[in-house]
């Protein structure tokens, strides 16, 4: 399965032990809804926990997540760069994990990012956890070429590089998106313009590098090993043919010869040597190369 581990918010309420107040699993959220937002969107949490881990209904959790999340209000825009405060921001970041895992056991993990996005609008505005599920879920699907821009545009904000999370983000960044991606030359810079790396870090991240590099070498020279030998194949297979049609050209012409004795054979070639050397360059050529032949033919 696909889903990672399910976060709540501190203080809240586990699965078990809760007040008999709360709607069933499954049945509409009226009642949270004329709650204040704060405990509206932490009561919508732990339905949404409920319906995940315990009875495994999915998309019912992916509703909760979004209801909590719409309750939260429409938090940061892209022309504003502040982040929700507090608790609140803790909340809306755990119903975005809750709904992340939802939608990937339903093998909707093509909408992950865009879902995640709408709530906070702009990569840079990503918790450290949405962001690190998000990486590890499309590392696990064998896509992760759409975290590229994403994780660039977090690991580059300032803001986020005053994070404690930054240093693990950015190394999950170069072992699961760049170093998959052969993006060899990018990780190496940003290994080497990063300051959360003392130099022995920076070396050994630098030495995971290069053996990727020279692992993904070794699998390209792998992909063409079959395709090299199939040419080669064929193009010996071509030679062998033109050689065995040469073989037997010249064998046909050599029994052609055979036809003529040996002794007639050099007098043509003397004859055809002092008509061609010998004799006196205004003679037509052609009219006693045609004598020699009418001889040869007479003395065959």
């Amino acid at each position: 399965p696909l889903m990672l581990s399910a976060t709540a918010p501190s203080g809240g309420r586990g699965a078990e032990g809760r007040g008999s107040s709360r709607s069933p699993p499954g049945s509409p959220p009226t009642a949270a809804m004329r709650s204040e937002p704060l405990a509206q969107a932490a009561s919508l949490l732990e339905e949404a926990t409920d319906l995940l881990v315990l009875h495994r209904d999915f998309a019912a959790a992916v509703e909760r997540c979004e209801a909590g999340c719409d309750s939260l209000g429409p938090g940061t825009s892209p022309e504003r760069c502040e982040r929700p405060p507090g608790l609140s921001a803790e909340v809306k970041c755990s119903l975005c994990v809750v709904g992340i895992q939802a939608l990937a056991e339903m093998n909707r993990w093509r909408e992950v990012l865009s879902w995640v996005l709408q709530y906070y609008h702009v990569p840079e505005q990503l918790p450290p956890k949405v962001l690190e599920l998000c990486i590890l879920l499309y590392s696990k699907v064998r896509d992760p070429q759409v975290m590229l821009e994403v994780g660039s545009s977090w690991l580059t904000d300032q803001t986020n590089k005053s994070l404690p999370e930054y240093g693990s983000l950015l190394e999950l960044y170069l072992l699961h998106v760049l170093l998959p991606l052969g993006q060899f030359e990018g990780a190496e810079e940003l290994v080497r313009g990063c300051g959360v790396f003392d130099s022995q870090q920076q070396l050994a991240f630098l030495g995971t590098i290069c053996e990727s590099r020279c692992q993904w070498a070794q699998q390209e020279e792998m992909q063409l090993a079959p395709f090299c030998s199939c040419t080669l194949g064929a193009l010996s297979q071509k030679l062998l043919t033109v050689l065995t049609l040469l073989r037997r050209a010249l064998r046909s012409m050599s029994s052609h010869f055979y036809l003529f004795p040996y002794k007639k054979m050099l007098l043509a070639t003397f004859l055809l040597y002092l008509v061609v050397v010998r004799l006196d360059p205004g003679t037509v050529l052609r009219f006693q190369i045609f004598k020699i032949l009418l001889w040869l033919q007479k003395i065959k």
